[in-house]
């Protein structure tokens, strides 16, 4: 959806606003996210307050737009009342134009309490509901340190499904002491609840978290790069055969249903990050810019009371760094990257020969309208072709 603003190769991808509340019940072991506990309790009308100033800001500096999509990520959204999901819409619709048909989603944890507050979510304006289910084995659960169980995991599922029109959930798979038969299992369970968009993410062992020290310490095992290789190979066939295709690597839905401010992200498209710690791409008179807000929810509080903003970090980008982003977001598209649009951000084409060369090795292929895309051969060594193209 085209928008008024300054002109950019990318403007055509839509605008987007990511709300980054950064609480959670618990740091599960594995995540490296932007998130805090905080056993006190959160001073919601306090931060509500914040983020209306952050917003306001935001909004100064992107004049015309028309949002697209809004996305509440975490740290986990859905521990926040209904009231103050209400308030963080309102206020971006105080000071942006929301299209008729924006999708809205929250992201939620499955747990009874946080599923109970899911038809007041749905009367605050969200659209859509993105569950972290991550696991449909109870031990699995535990091992990732969630907080719910496979019954409640399956009774959020059904209120979400009951609740929205369009739901999807997530699930990491190549977790310790998985096979490619067990995932089978597990998957076939998962597309048989599924409604129209599934997010399949292999799991990775970040630094700095638990997960990474004990791996070190040989107390955690993931399945090896060929049996990760055989668990994704499963993914793909069974996702493709229910009807849920890959339109991303991790990502799958029925035709249509995508989720479509992830698509803003992987287009390259203009969002405008809010919240601790959230990041941010927006269109300027002098060009794209980059802006990155204080991780620390404390320290952003009083600096958003203090200046009217959170922002801690904002980078021009180089056209080098635009066309590299645009390449590392695009590719990991089952609709691939338009490289007329890469050659307006870098200021030259392509090489075609390295495309050329990328085809015949069968990791790219060309796509209608001159679009260029991965294979499935070349999904899974995505960077390595990013580099290959982008040197």
């Amino acid at each position: 959806m085209r928008t008024t603003g300054p002109d950019h190769p990318t403007r055509d991808a839509g605008f987007g606003i990511y709300l980054h509340w950064p609480f959670c019940a618990a740091k599960c072991p594995y995540c490296d996210f932007n998130s805090h506990v905080r056993h006190g309790g959160v001073d919601e009308p306090r931060f509500l307050d914040a983020f209306r100033a952050e917003i306001a800001h935001m909004a100064g500096r992107t004049p015309g737009r028309t949002v697209t999509s809004i996305f509440l990520g975490g740290g986990t959204p859905s521990l926040m009342r209904p009231a103050t999901v209400a308030g963080l819409l309102d206020a971006v619709a105080a000071r942006w134009t929301v299209a008729p048909d924006a999708e809205i989603t929250l992201e939620a944890n499955p747990s009874s309490v946080e599923a109970a507050r899911f038809h007041g979510y749905r009367a605050a304006g969200v659209n859509r509901v993105s569950l972290g289910v991550q696991a449909l084995d109870d031990a699995s659960l535990r091992t990732l340190g969630r907080l719910h169980d496979v019954a409640q995991a399956l009774d959020a599922i059904r209120v979400a499904q009951a609740v929205f029109a369009r739901t999807s959930f997530d699930l990491i798979y190549a977790r310790p002491g998985q096979n490619p038969a067990l995932w089978r299992d597990e998957l076939g369970q998962a597309l048989a609840l599924a409604g129209e968009h599934l997010s399949l993410y292999q799991l990775t062992i970040e630094p700095g978290t638990p997960f990474h020290g004990l791996a070190a310490a040989g107390k955690l095992v993931v399945p090896d790069d060929e049996i990760g290789r055989a668990l994704y190979d499963v993914t793909q066939d069974l996702c493709s055969r229910a009807g849920l295709s890959a339109y991303e690597i991790s990502n799958h839905a029925r035709p249509g249903a995508e989720s479509r401010h992830n698509l803003l992200y992987w287009r390259y498209g203009e969002y405008a990050g809010i919240g601790p710690g959230a990041h941010g791409r927006l269109v300027t008179a002098a060009g794209r810019i980059g802006t990155v807000t204080e991780r620390a929810p404390e320290a952003w509080l009083t600096r958003v009371e203090r200046d009217g903003h959170g922002i801690a970090e904002t980078e021009t980008l180089s056209a080098v760094d635009q066309s590299d982003e645009f390449l590392v977001m695009g590719l990991r598209l089952r609709e691939g990257i338009d490289p007329d649009r890469y050659a307006a951000l870098k200021g030259r084409p392509l090489n075609g020969n390295r495309i050329g060369m990328l085809v015949g090795d069968g990791m790219l292929e060309r796509r209608p309208g001159g679009r260029i895309a991965a294979t499935a051969r070349g999904a899974p060594v995505l960077n390595a072709i990013v580099a290959e193209l982008a040197g």
